[in-house]
């Protein structure tokens, strides 16, 4: 019987974070971390596939995200990247499950490069689709004043970009946009979301049924969480310039990925900055690839993902 995708809620760290589940933990557990503007759902071909190989699959909604609760009001101010490490540990600790493969997309793959360095005994490895390890926050200040990151990290900009239209048609702006091989850049006088409408179509490998799913999440959770994790706390990333990563790690990019386009990003990949940091590193490029590569090509992703988790089976 072909695996089927579970849906709960759990009581983590004072808010429910909504959980898809999938699989019986025959070989181990992975944990995926989504990126924006994705929720679980963006995992759905990864989980089955995990599943169905022999191991749990387990998808958060990110906290402020998608069916998980969001964040109380009064403590915007300190919303950091460590809760997000704490929200998959303490997931971890209620499923008592000891160790885990960590699976990041986009900004997603910052809690999961920290969880690794905080907890490498609860870490088997770490695979990260899109976004490269870097010791220090992102250097996007020298972009242009139009880059999408530094206009949605303008307090209000991107409300009153985003208010114009319903949540579907915000959805389907992001996902057209993040797909394509260019960094989203608006001129003066415009905003991010006129730089594509709806004669744009979509990526031919995402439906308007995916569209639904995820516009349906959003129209929940809104973007106000979204809009503060990551876009207005890349200034809070961690400096790691004395990590050492203790666990294998794989790194999966697509070479029409636009981050390939952003400062450090190429040199981190093809410069041999990574390797400083990860001993034991893969990095795998998939040629036509965009930013949402799993969901673009899922069989070569899910062949790459099990070909490293079976490379890492647990310690006899």
């Amino acid at each position: 019987m072909a695996p089927e995708i579970e849906h709960s809620h759990l009581p983590i760290r004072g808010i429910n974070i909504h959980v898809a589940q999938a699989g019986k933990d025959e070989l181990g557990t992975v944990v995926f971390l989504h990126g924006f503007p994705e929720i679980w759902y963006s995992w759905r071909h990864q989980m089955l596939a995990a599943a169905a190989a022999g191991y749990r699959a387990i998808a958060p909604d990110c906290r402020g995200y998608g069916l998980s609760d969001q964040p109380p009001d009064n403590e915007e101010a300190s919303w950091v990247w460590d809760d997000l490490v704490a929200d998959v540990l303490a997931i971890l600790d209620t499923f008592s499950i000891p160790k885990a493969f960590l699976l990041g997309k986009d900004f997603g793959a910052i809690p999961a490069y920290e969880f690794a360095l905080q907890h490498p005994d609860r870490t088997r490895g770490v695979a990260c689709l899109g976004i490269p390890f870097s010791p220090v926050p992102f250097p996007f200040d020298t972009m242009p004043e139009g880059f999408y990151v530094l206009r949605w990290g303008e307090p209000g900009r991107a409300e009153a970009d985003f208010g114009r239209h319903d949540v579907r048609r915000v959805v389907r702006t992001v996902y057209v946009l993040f797909s394509g091989a260019e960094v989203p850049i608006a001129k003066e006088g415009q905003e991010i979301m006129d730089l594509a409408d709806l004669s744009t179509p979509l990526p031919e490998w995402f439906t308007e049924e995916d569209l639904d799913a995820y516009a349906k999440l959003y129209e929940k959770s809104g973007f106000r969480y979204p809009l503060q994790m990551p876009y207005r706390s890349i200034h809070k990333m961690p400096n790691r310039l004395d990590a050492r990563f203790q666990v294998p790690v794989l790194m999966v990019m697509g070479e029409k990925d636009y981050c390939f386009k952003l400062p450090g990003f190429e040199t981190a990949l093809r410069g041999g900055v990574m390797e400083k940091f990860m001993p034991d590193l893969k990095i795998t490029f998939i040629p036509e690839g965009s930013h949402f590569v799993q969901e673009q090509f899922p069989e070569q992703v899910n062949e790459l993902l099990l070909g490293f988790f079976k490379d890492h089976p647990v310690a006899a």
